[in-house]
C-alpha cells in the first residue's frame, strides 16, 4: 500500500484508517461473542422456567456446582440477559460511530490523493471531541 513517493502525512492517515478498521473488527467480535453468550443465557433461563419450583437446581461456580433455588437462578439469569442487552446496545453504538469515522477517513484520504497530495492543516483539539 505504501510507496517511497507517498508523503508521510498520507501514510499517517492510512495508518489511522487501519487502526480504525482493527478497532471496528474488535467491536464486532465482542458484540458477536456477547450475542452468543446472551442466547446461551436465554436458553438456560427457558429451560429453568420449565422445571418445578421445588426441584433441585445447581449453578456453576468455577469448576464446581453449587445447589441453589430456582427463583434465585431465574433472577440472576434475567439480570444477566438485561446486562447483555445493554452492553450490546453500547457496542452497536460504538460500531456505528467507528463505521462513520471510517467513511470520513476514507473520504479524506481520497480527497488528499486527488488534490495533488498537499498536507492538511494541523489538527486542533476541536477535531477530536474526546480531548
Amino acid at each position: 500500500m505504501s510507496s517511497p513517493q507517498m508523503p508521510p502525512w498520507l501514510q499517517e492517515q492510512i495508518m489511522k484508517l487501519q487502526q480504525s478498521q482493527q478497532n471496528l473488527q474488535s467491536i464486532m467480535t465482542q458484540r458477536q461473542h456477547l450475542e452468543m453468550e446472551k442466547a446461551e443465557t436465554e436458553k438456560a433461563l427457558e429451560e429453568l422456567k420449565k422445571i418445578a419450583d421445588d426441584d433441585s437446581v445447581f449453578k456453576q461456580a468455577g469448576t464446581v456446582l453449587i445447589k441453589s433455588d430456582k427463583k434465585t437462578l431465574v433472577d440472576e439469569l434475567e439480570e444477566k440477559v438485561e446486562l447483555s442487552k445493554t452492553r450490546s446496545t453500547v457496542l452497536e453504538k460504538q460500531e456505528i460511530r467507528v463505521k462513520d469515522s471510517l467513511k470520513e477517513q476514507e473520504a479524506k484520504i481520497t480527497e488528499m490523493m486527488k488534490s495533488g497530495a498537499t498536507p492538511p492543516p494541523p489538527a486542533t483539539t476541536e477535531d477530536n471531541p474526546r480531548k
